[in-house]
């Protein structure tokens, strides 16, 4: 059941549920998902929104940058998350080269939704972007946009920074977020922009931001799910406080399971995971 307490015959977040929840003023939710196993335990949770991010690259493939990822890796993956969901509206993240014009675009978003069963597709880019978000949403498929930081162009972009600070590029980002709603997006996600102007932004447009190092002021939030638990290699990102620390405990899981198999007279692991000393009783 979710969090927002919708009907029970509702059995997926759809646009609309999704629109009326930032018109009552409720902060919509969103965390990247890449498995089966994931998907379902965040779909319990009573997330609004699980995004099939192309963040795959970087917390489940080893990859530096998202610039690695196929659309095959997409579809795999998403297809999977699909299937262990049943409320959340699933987002597929189209990948780098996959939405260089809006022909091209329109083939990878219905091979997505075909393969996958997903209900929406995001997409990168600012101005650049208007007229994909206009094809995809005129043949049916709902677009989320993101712009600020577009990790798909990175280098272009001179690194990882945050967007907005200078009067030029916060006016850029204003317009790109009038112009991707008018084209049909039915959200746009507001990456690393200042504060002040993601809330601007989200104060001026009619359809949802989700904020993700933009400050609270956007309607809603998504996270990298591994960022949230603390189950990375590398440091999370400032915004990203993690409420967990997974990578700990699988860690000590897999060592009290070498201690029970080199030592089995000492030790046995219980479903619980805890390691109890073996006793005769």
């Amino acid at each position: 059941m979710s969090s927002h307490n919708l009907p029970t015959q509702v059995k997926r977040h759809t646009l609309r549920t999704l629109q009326a929840l930032k018109d009552r003023g409720e902060k919509l939710t969103m965390l990247t998902a890449y498995d089966v196993v994931t998907s379902h335990f965040l779909d319990r949770a009573g997330l609004d929104m699980i995004l099939v991010g192309d963040s795959l690259g970087n917390v489940v493939l080893g990859f530096d940058t998202t610039i690695p990822v196929t659309l095959d890796d997409m579809i795999r993956h998403t297809a999977a998350v699909v299937r262990g969901s049943s409320r959340a509206l699933v987002i597929l993240d189209l990948p780098f080269g996959t939405t260089t014009d809006p022909e091209t675009a329109l083939r990878s978003a219905v091979r997505a939704f075909q393969e996958t069963g997903c209900q929406a597709v995001k997409l990168e880019g600012g101005l650049h972007a208007v007229a994909v978000t206009q094809r995809l949403t005129e043949a049916g498929i709902p677009v989320m946009a993101h712009i600020g930081l577009t990790p798909q162009s990175v280098h272009q972009q001179g690194g990882f920074r945050t967007h907005g600070k200078v009067l030029s590029e916060a006016d850029q980002l204003k317009a790109a977020a009038r112009e991707l709603e008018k084209a049909g997006a039915f959200a746009i996600v507001l990456e690393c922009v200042t504060a002040d102007l993601a809330s601007d932004i989200s104060k001026t447009l009619r359809i949802p931001t989700i904020g993700i190092g933009s400050g609270p002021g956007c309607d809603g939030q998504v996270l990298v799910i591994n960022d949230l638990i603390g189950l990375s290699i590398s440091p999370p990102p400032a915004f990203a406080k993690p409420v967990a620390n997974v990578a700990v405990i699988i860690e000590n899981a897999a060592r009290q399971f070498i201690e029970s198999v080199r030592k089995p007279s000492e030790t046995k692991i219980r479903l619980t995971g805890e390691v109890h000393e073996k006793t005769d009783a």
